[in-house]
């Protein structure tokens, strides 16, 4: 079972004006203005070596993938910099107050996704790095990744200042919406496309207004079945996944034959154990379907290296696919800087840190243990590959399309934030005006900097052959 930090707990058992004498009172150990403040750390560790470090635990080939991709550019750089960013977080000024992290809340790392009603809501939707720890940490990522990412369409400073500020102000006036509410009302709150539209909708031009209600009727479409159009054919007369390696490759490419016969059938197994971290009645619907096939699949940036898999179901007959995602959970990034995770099992901390945080979560949500190709036991977590996924274009916002962005997100991690921690006392400690918002933005801009001497280093790297990298993929 998911619980909040045990000092989060205590506290939500003290009276309301106890709680927010509590966060004003972290004011004097820890002001406000203090975390507009960055500077490196004087032994700061070389982010080349933090890079480094998470390579060796990750599939050998497919690094020099990663690493292609986050030289795209300084933002993409940043996506698969959560865990140097965690390093440097981890000298930074805290309130004392936690909640359940994202642990690498950047402004990609958040969506659109279908509920379990099939309303389409708008969440935090990536959680490898989730763990409790200050608040602050998922603000100052967030805010950081507007700022790189302002850089990056061009934006001037002023302009990226007003995206950071109205991030952090959304998501201080809705940890104040929040403070204000019964604890089931927050429980109950979510963000859908009609919630977006009613809200900011108003502010958006025609133009735009039509372009949302576009992706979002195109996230609806974005399902098994179109999966199932997209990423496979038959052999043979039976349905199985393309290959398309290094990106996509077939179980059965990845071994010899009687290997892949005996790693299939243990994968079989392993999918009845998956089964039992699911409520009976999504166990039950599960079991209606039979595996088909499955293969390795590359994802996103950071996560390239980590085994991902996707696995094929049928239903009732072949035009009834369900796709899962099967990703490798490794220990979050923020393990060394905060207490290490209460669950032993990582897919497990995945899971539970999700099922806290998102208001609505993929009912086929869970976790297994699985050996790899290599015998190696390793943890993962499940989920489906495409359930109405909608994601944002980052590079065609407008300076207004991403102000509106940001405050959707800002007040989006609010919210996550404010099932597990003390809301009331983080509004107060926040307070009603402007320091925390223009101290964020401070430090995002400082932040931004030091994300692009970490790139230049990553280049410089590559180009003195320390470190391989493989651009296109």
């Amino acid at each position: 079972m998911t619980t909040p930090p045990a000092d989060t707990l205590e506290r939500a058992r003290s009276s309301p004006e106890e709680r927010a004498a509590a966060g004003k009172a972290a004011r004097a150990e820890t002001p406000r203005s203090s975390h507009g403040e960055w500077e490196p750390a004087t032994a700061r560790p070389d982010p080349i070596d933090l890079l480094a470090q998470q390579a060796t635990a990750r599939v050998v080939e497919l690094v020099p993938i990663r690493h292609g991709r986050m030289l795209v550019s300084p933002f993409a750089f940043f996506r698969g910099a959560a865990a140097i960013m965690a390093s440097d977080l981890a000298d930074t000024p805290c309130s004392g107050l936690e909640v359940q992290l994202c642990g690498d809340a950047h402004l990609e790392n958040f969506g659109g996704f279908a509920a379990p009603d099939r309303d389409l809501v708008f969440d935090v939707n990536d959680f490898d790095e989730t763990l409790p720890g200050p608040w602050e940490w998922d603000v100052k990522r967030l805010a950081a990744s507007f700022a790189v990412a302002g850089r990056e369409r061009g934006f001037d400073e002023t302009q990226r200042r007003a995206v950071v500020v109205a991030a952090v102000r959304e998501y201080r006036e809705a940890m104040w919406r929040c403070a204000a509410k019964r604890d089931l009302d927050v429980w109950y709150l979510r963000l859908d496309a009609a919630g977006i539209l009613q809200h900011w909708g108003t502010d958006a031009k025609k133009k735009e207004a039509k372009a949302f209600e576009r992706n979002v009727a195109k996230a609806r479409t974005k399902d098994s079945v179109r999966a199932l159009s997209r990423l496979t054919h038959r052999v043979e007369g039976d349905v199985r996944i393309v290959s398309d390696p290094p990106l996509i490759v077939p179980l059965e490419e990845l071994s010899s034959g009687d290997e892949a016969r005996e790693v299939d059938d243990r994968l079989r197994e392993i999918i009845d154990s998956y089964g039992a971290t699911l409520a009976n009645d999504r166990r039950h619907l599960f079991e209606r379907y039979r595996y088909v096939h499955s293969a390795r699949k590359v994802v996103g940036v950071g996560s390239v290296g980590t085994r991902a898999w996707i696995a094929l179901f049928m239903g009732r007959d072949d035009e009834d696919p369900l796709f899962l995602q099967v990703k490798e959970a490794q220990p979050s990034v923020l393990e060394p800087y905060t207490a290490p995770s209460r669950f032993d099992h990582q897919g497990q901390r995945v899971v539970e840190g999700q099922r806290l945080m998102q208001a609505a979560s993929d009912i086929f949500l869970g976790w297994l243990t699985a050996p790899g190709v290599d015998g190696q036991r390793r943890d993962f977590y499940v989920r489906q590959l495409w359930d109405g996924k909608a994601s944002v274009h980052v590079d065609v916002m407008t300076p207004q399309e991403m102000t509106g962005y940001a405050e959707i997100c800002g007040g989006t991690l609010a919210r996550g934030h404010a099932r597990s921690g003390d809301r009331i006392s983080i509004a107060a400690y926040l307070g009603r005006g402007s320091r925390f918002d223009r101290a964020i933005a401070d430090f995002a801009e400082a932040y931004a900097d030091q994300n692009e001497r970490d790139y230049a280093a990553l280049k410089r790297a590559v180009q003195e052959g320390k470190v391989t990298a493989q651009e296109g993929l």
